[in-house]
């Protein structure tokens, strides 16, 4: 069961990426695609859009395990995870190549110029080191210090989530549902480590 369910997760995540890369290749084939008006920004926003749905969803494990006591959910949150730092790299792909067609100092004065960006590129960051020691071995070789380095994923999210707000510019509905379920996994968190305390004392 657990083995099916791992696969259903992998071609869900995965459709999202295949459907935009159909698409994009309609569309440089003369054939159309259904990328609007604006494909680039169609691409850009997608792209960050499933990076940051998969981010938040990866927070989730731990509390849905918690809670519920499924502990093979636990299983799902390094393919989330990397699927997460999947969709981030397409989402600075794009931007690399459509934006900026590989050239270096643009980038770099875009990155200085505009916070959004910033933030964006330090949310992947904060990733990169993540996605580096996501297997088996790095988490044996760790040990404790996998988990301490794994907190780092709070502070991605928030940087992302700041980095939407800030793309967008004006306060709407999804900048905001993404806002208040970071916010809610966070003060979950807070709640189990109040717990935690409290039992040790």
């Amino acid at each position: 069961m657990i083995l099916f369910l791992r696969v259903a997760v992998f071609v869900a995540c995965l459709v999202p990426a295949l459907v935009l890369g159909w698409n994009t290749w309609l569309l440089y084939s003369g054939a159309g695609g259904d990328l609007g008006i604006n494909p680039i920004e169609t691409l850009t926003h997608q792209t960050g859009q499933w990076a940051l749905r998969l981010l938040l969803v990866t927070l989730a494990i731990t509390p849905i395990r918690r809670l519920t006591g499924w502990n093979a959910i636990i299983r799902f949150r390094r393919m989330l995870g990397l699927y997460a730092f999947f969709y981030a790299i397409l989402h600075l792909s794009v931007w690399m190549v459509f934006d900026h067609f590989f050239t270096l100092s643009t980038m770099v004065e875009d990155i200085a110029k505009r916070p959004f960006i910033t933030m964006g590129t330090l949310a992947l960051l904060l990733m990169l080191p993540l996605a580096l020691t996501s297997t088996t071995w790095a988490i044996r070789r760790l040990g404790r210090r996998w988990q301490q380095l794994h907190r780092l994923v709070y502070a991605s999210a928030i940087a992302a989530v700041v980095h939407f707000i800030w793309k967008e510019k004006v306060i709407i509905d999804e900048t905001m549902t993404y806002a208040a379920i970071l916010a809610a996994l966070l003060l979950v968190r807070v709640a189990f480590a109040w717990r935690r305390r409290n039992l040790a004392r």
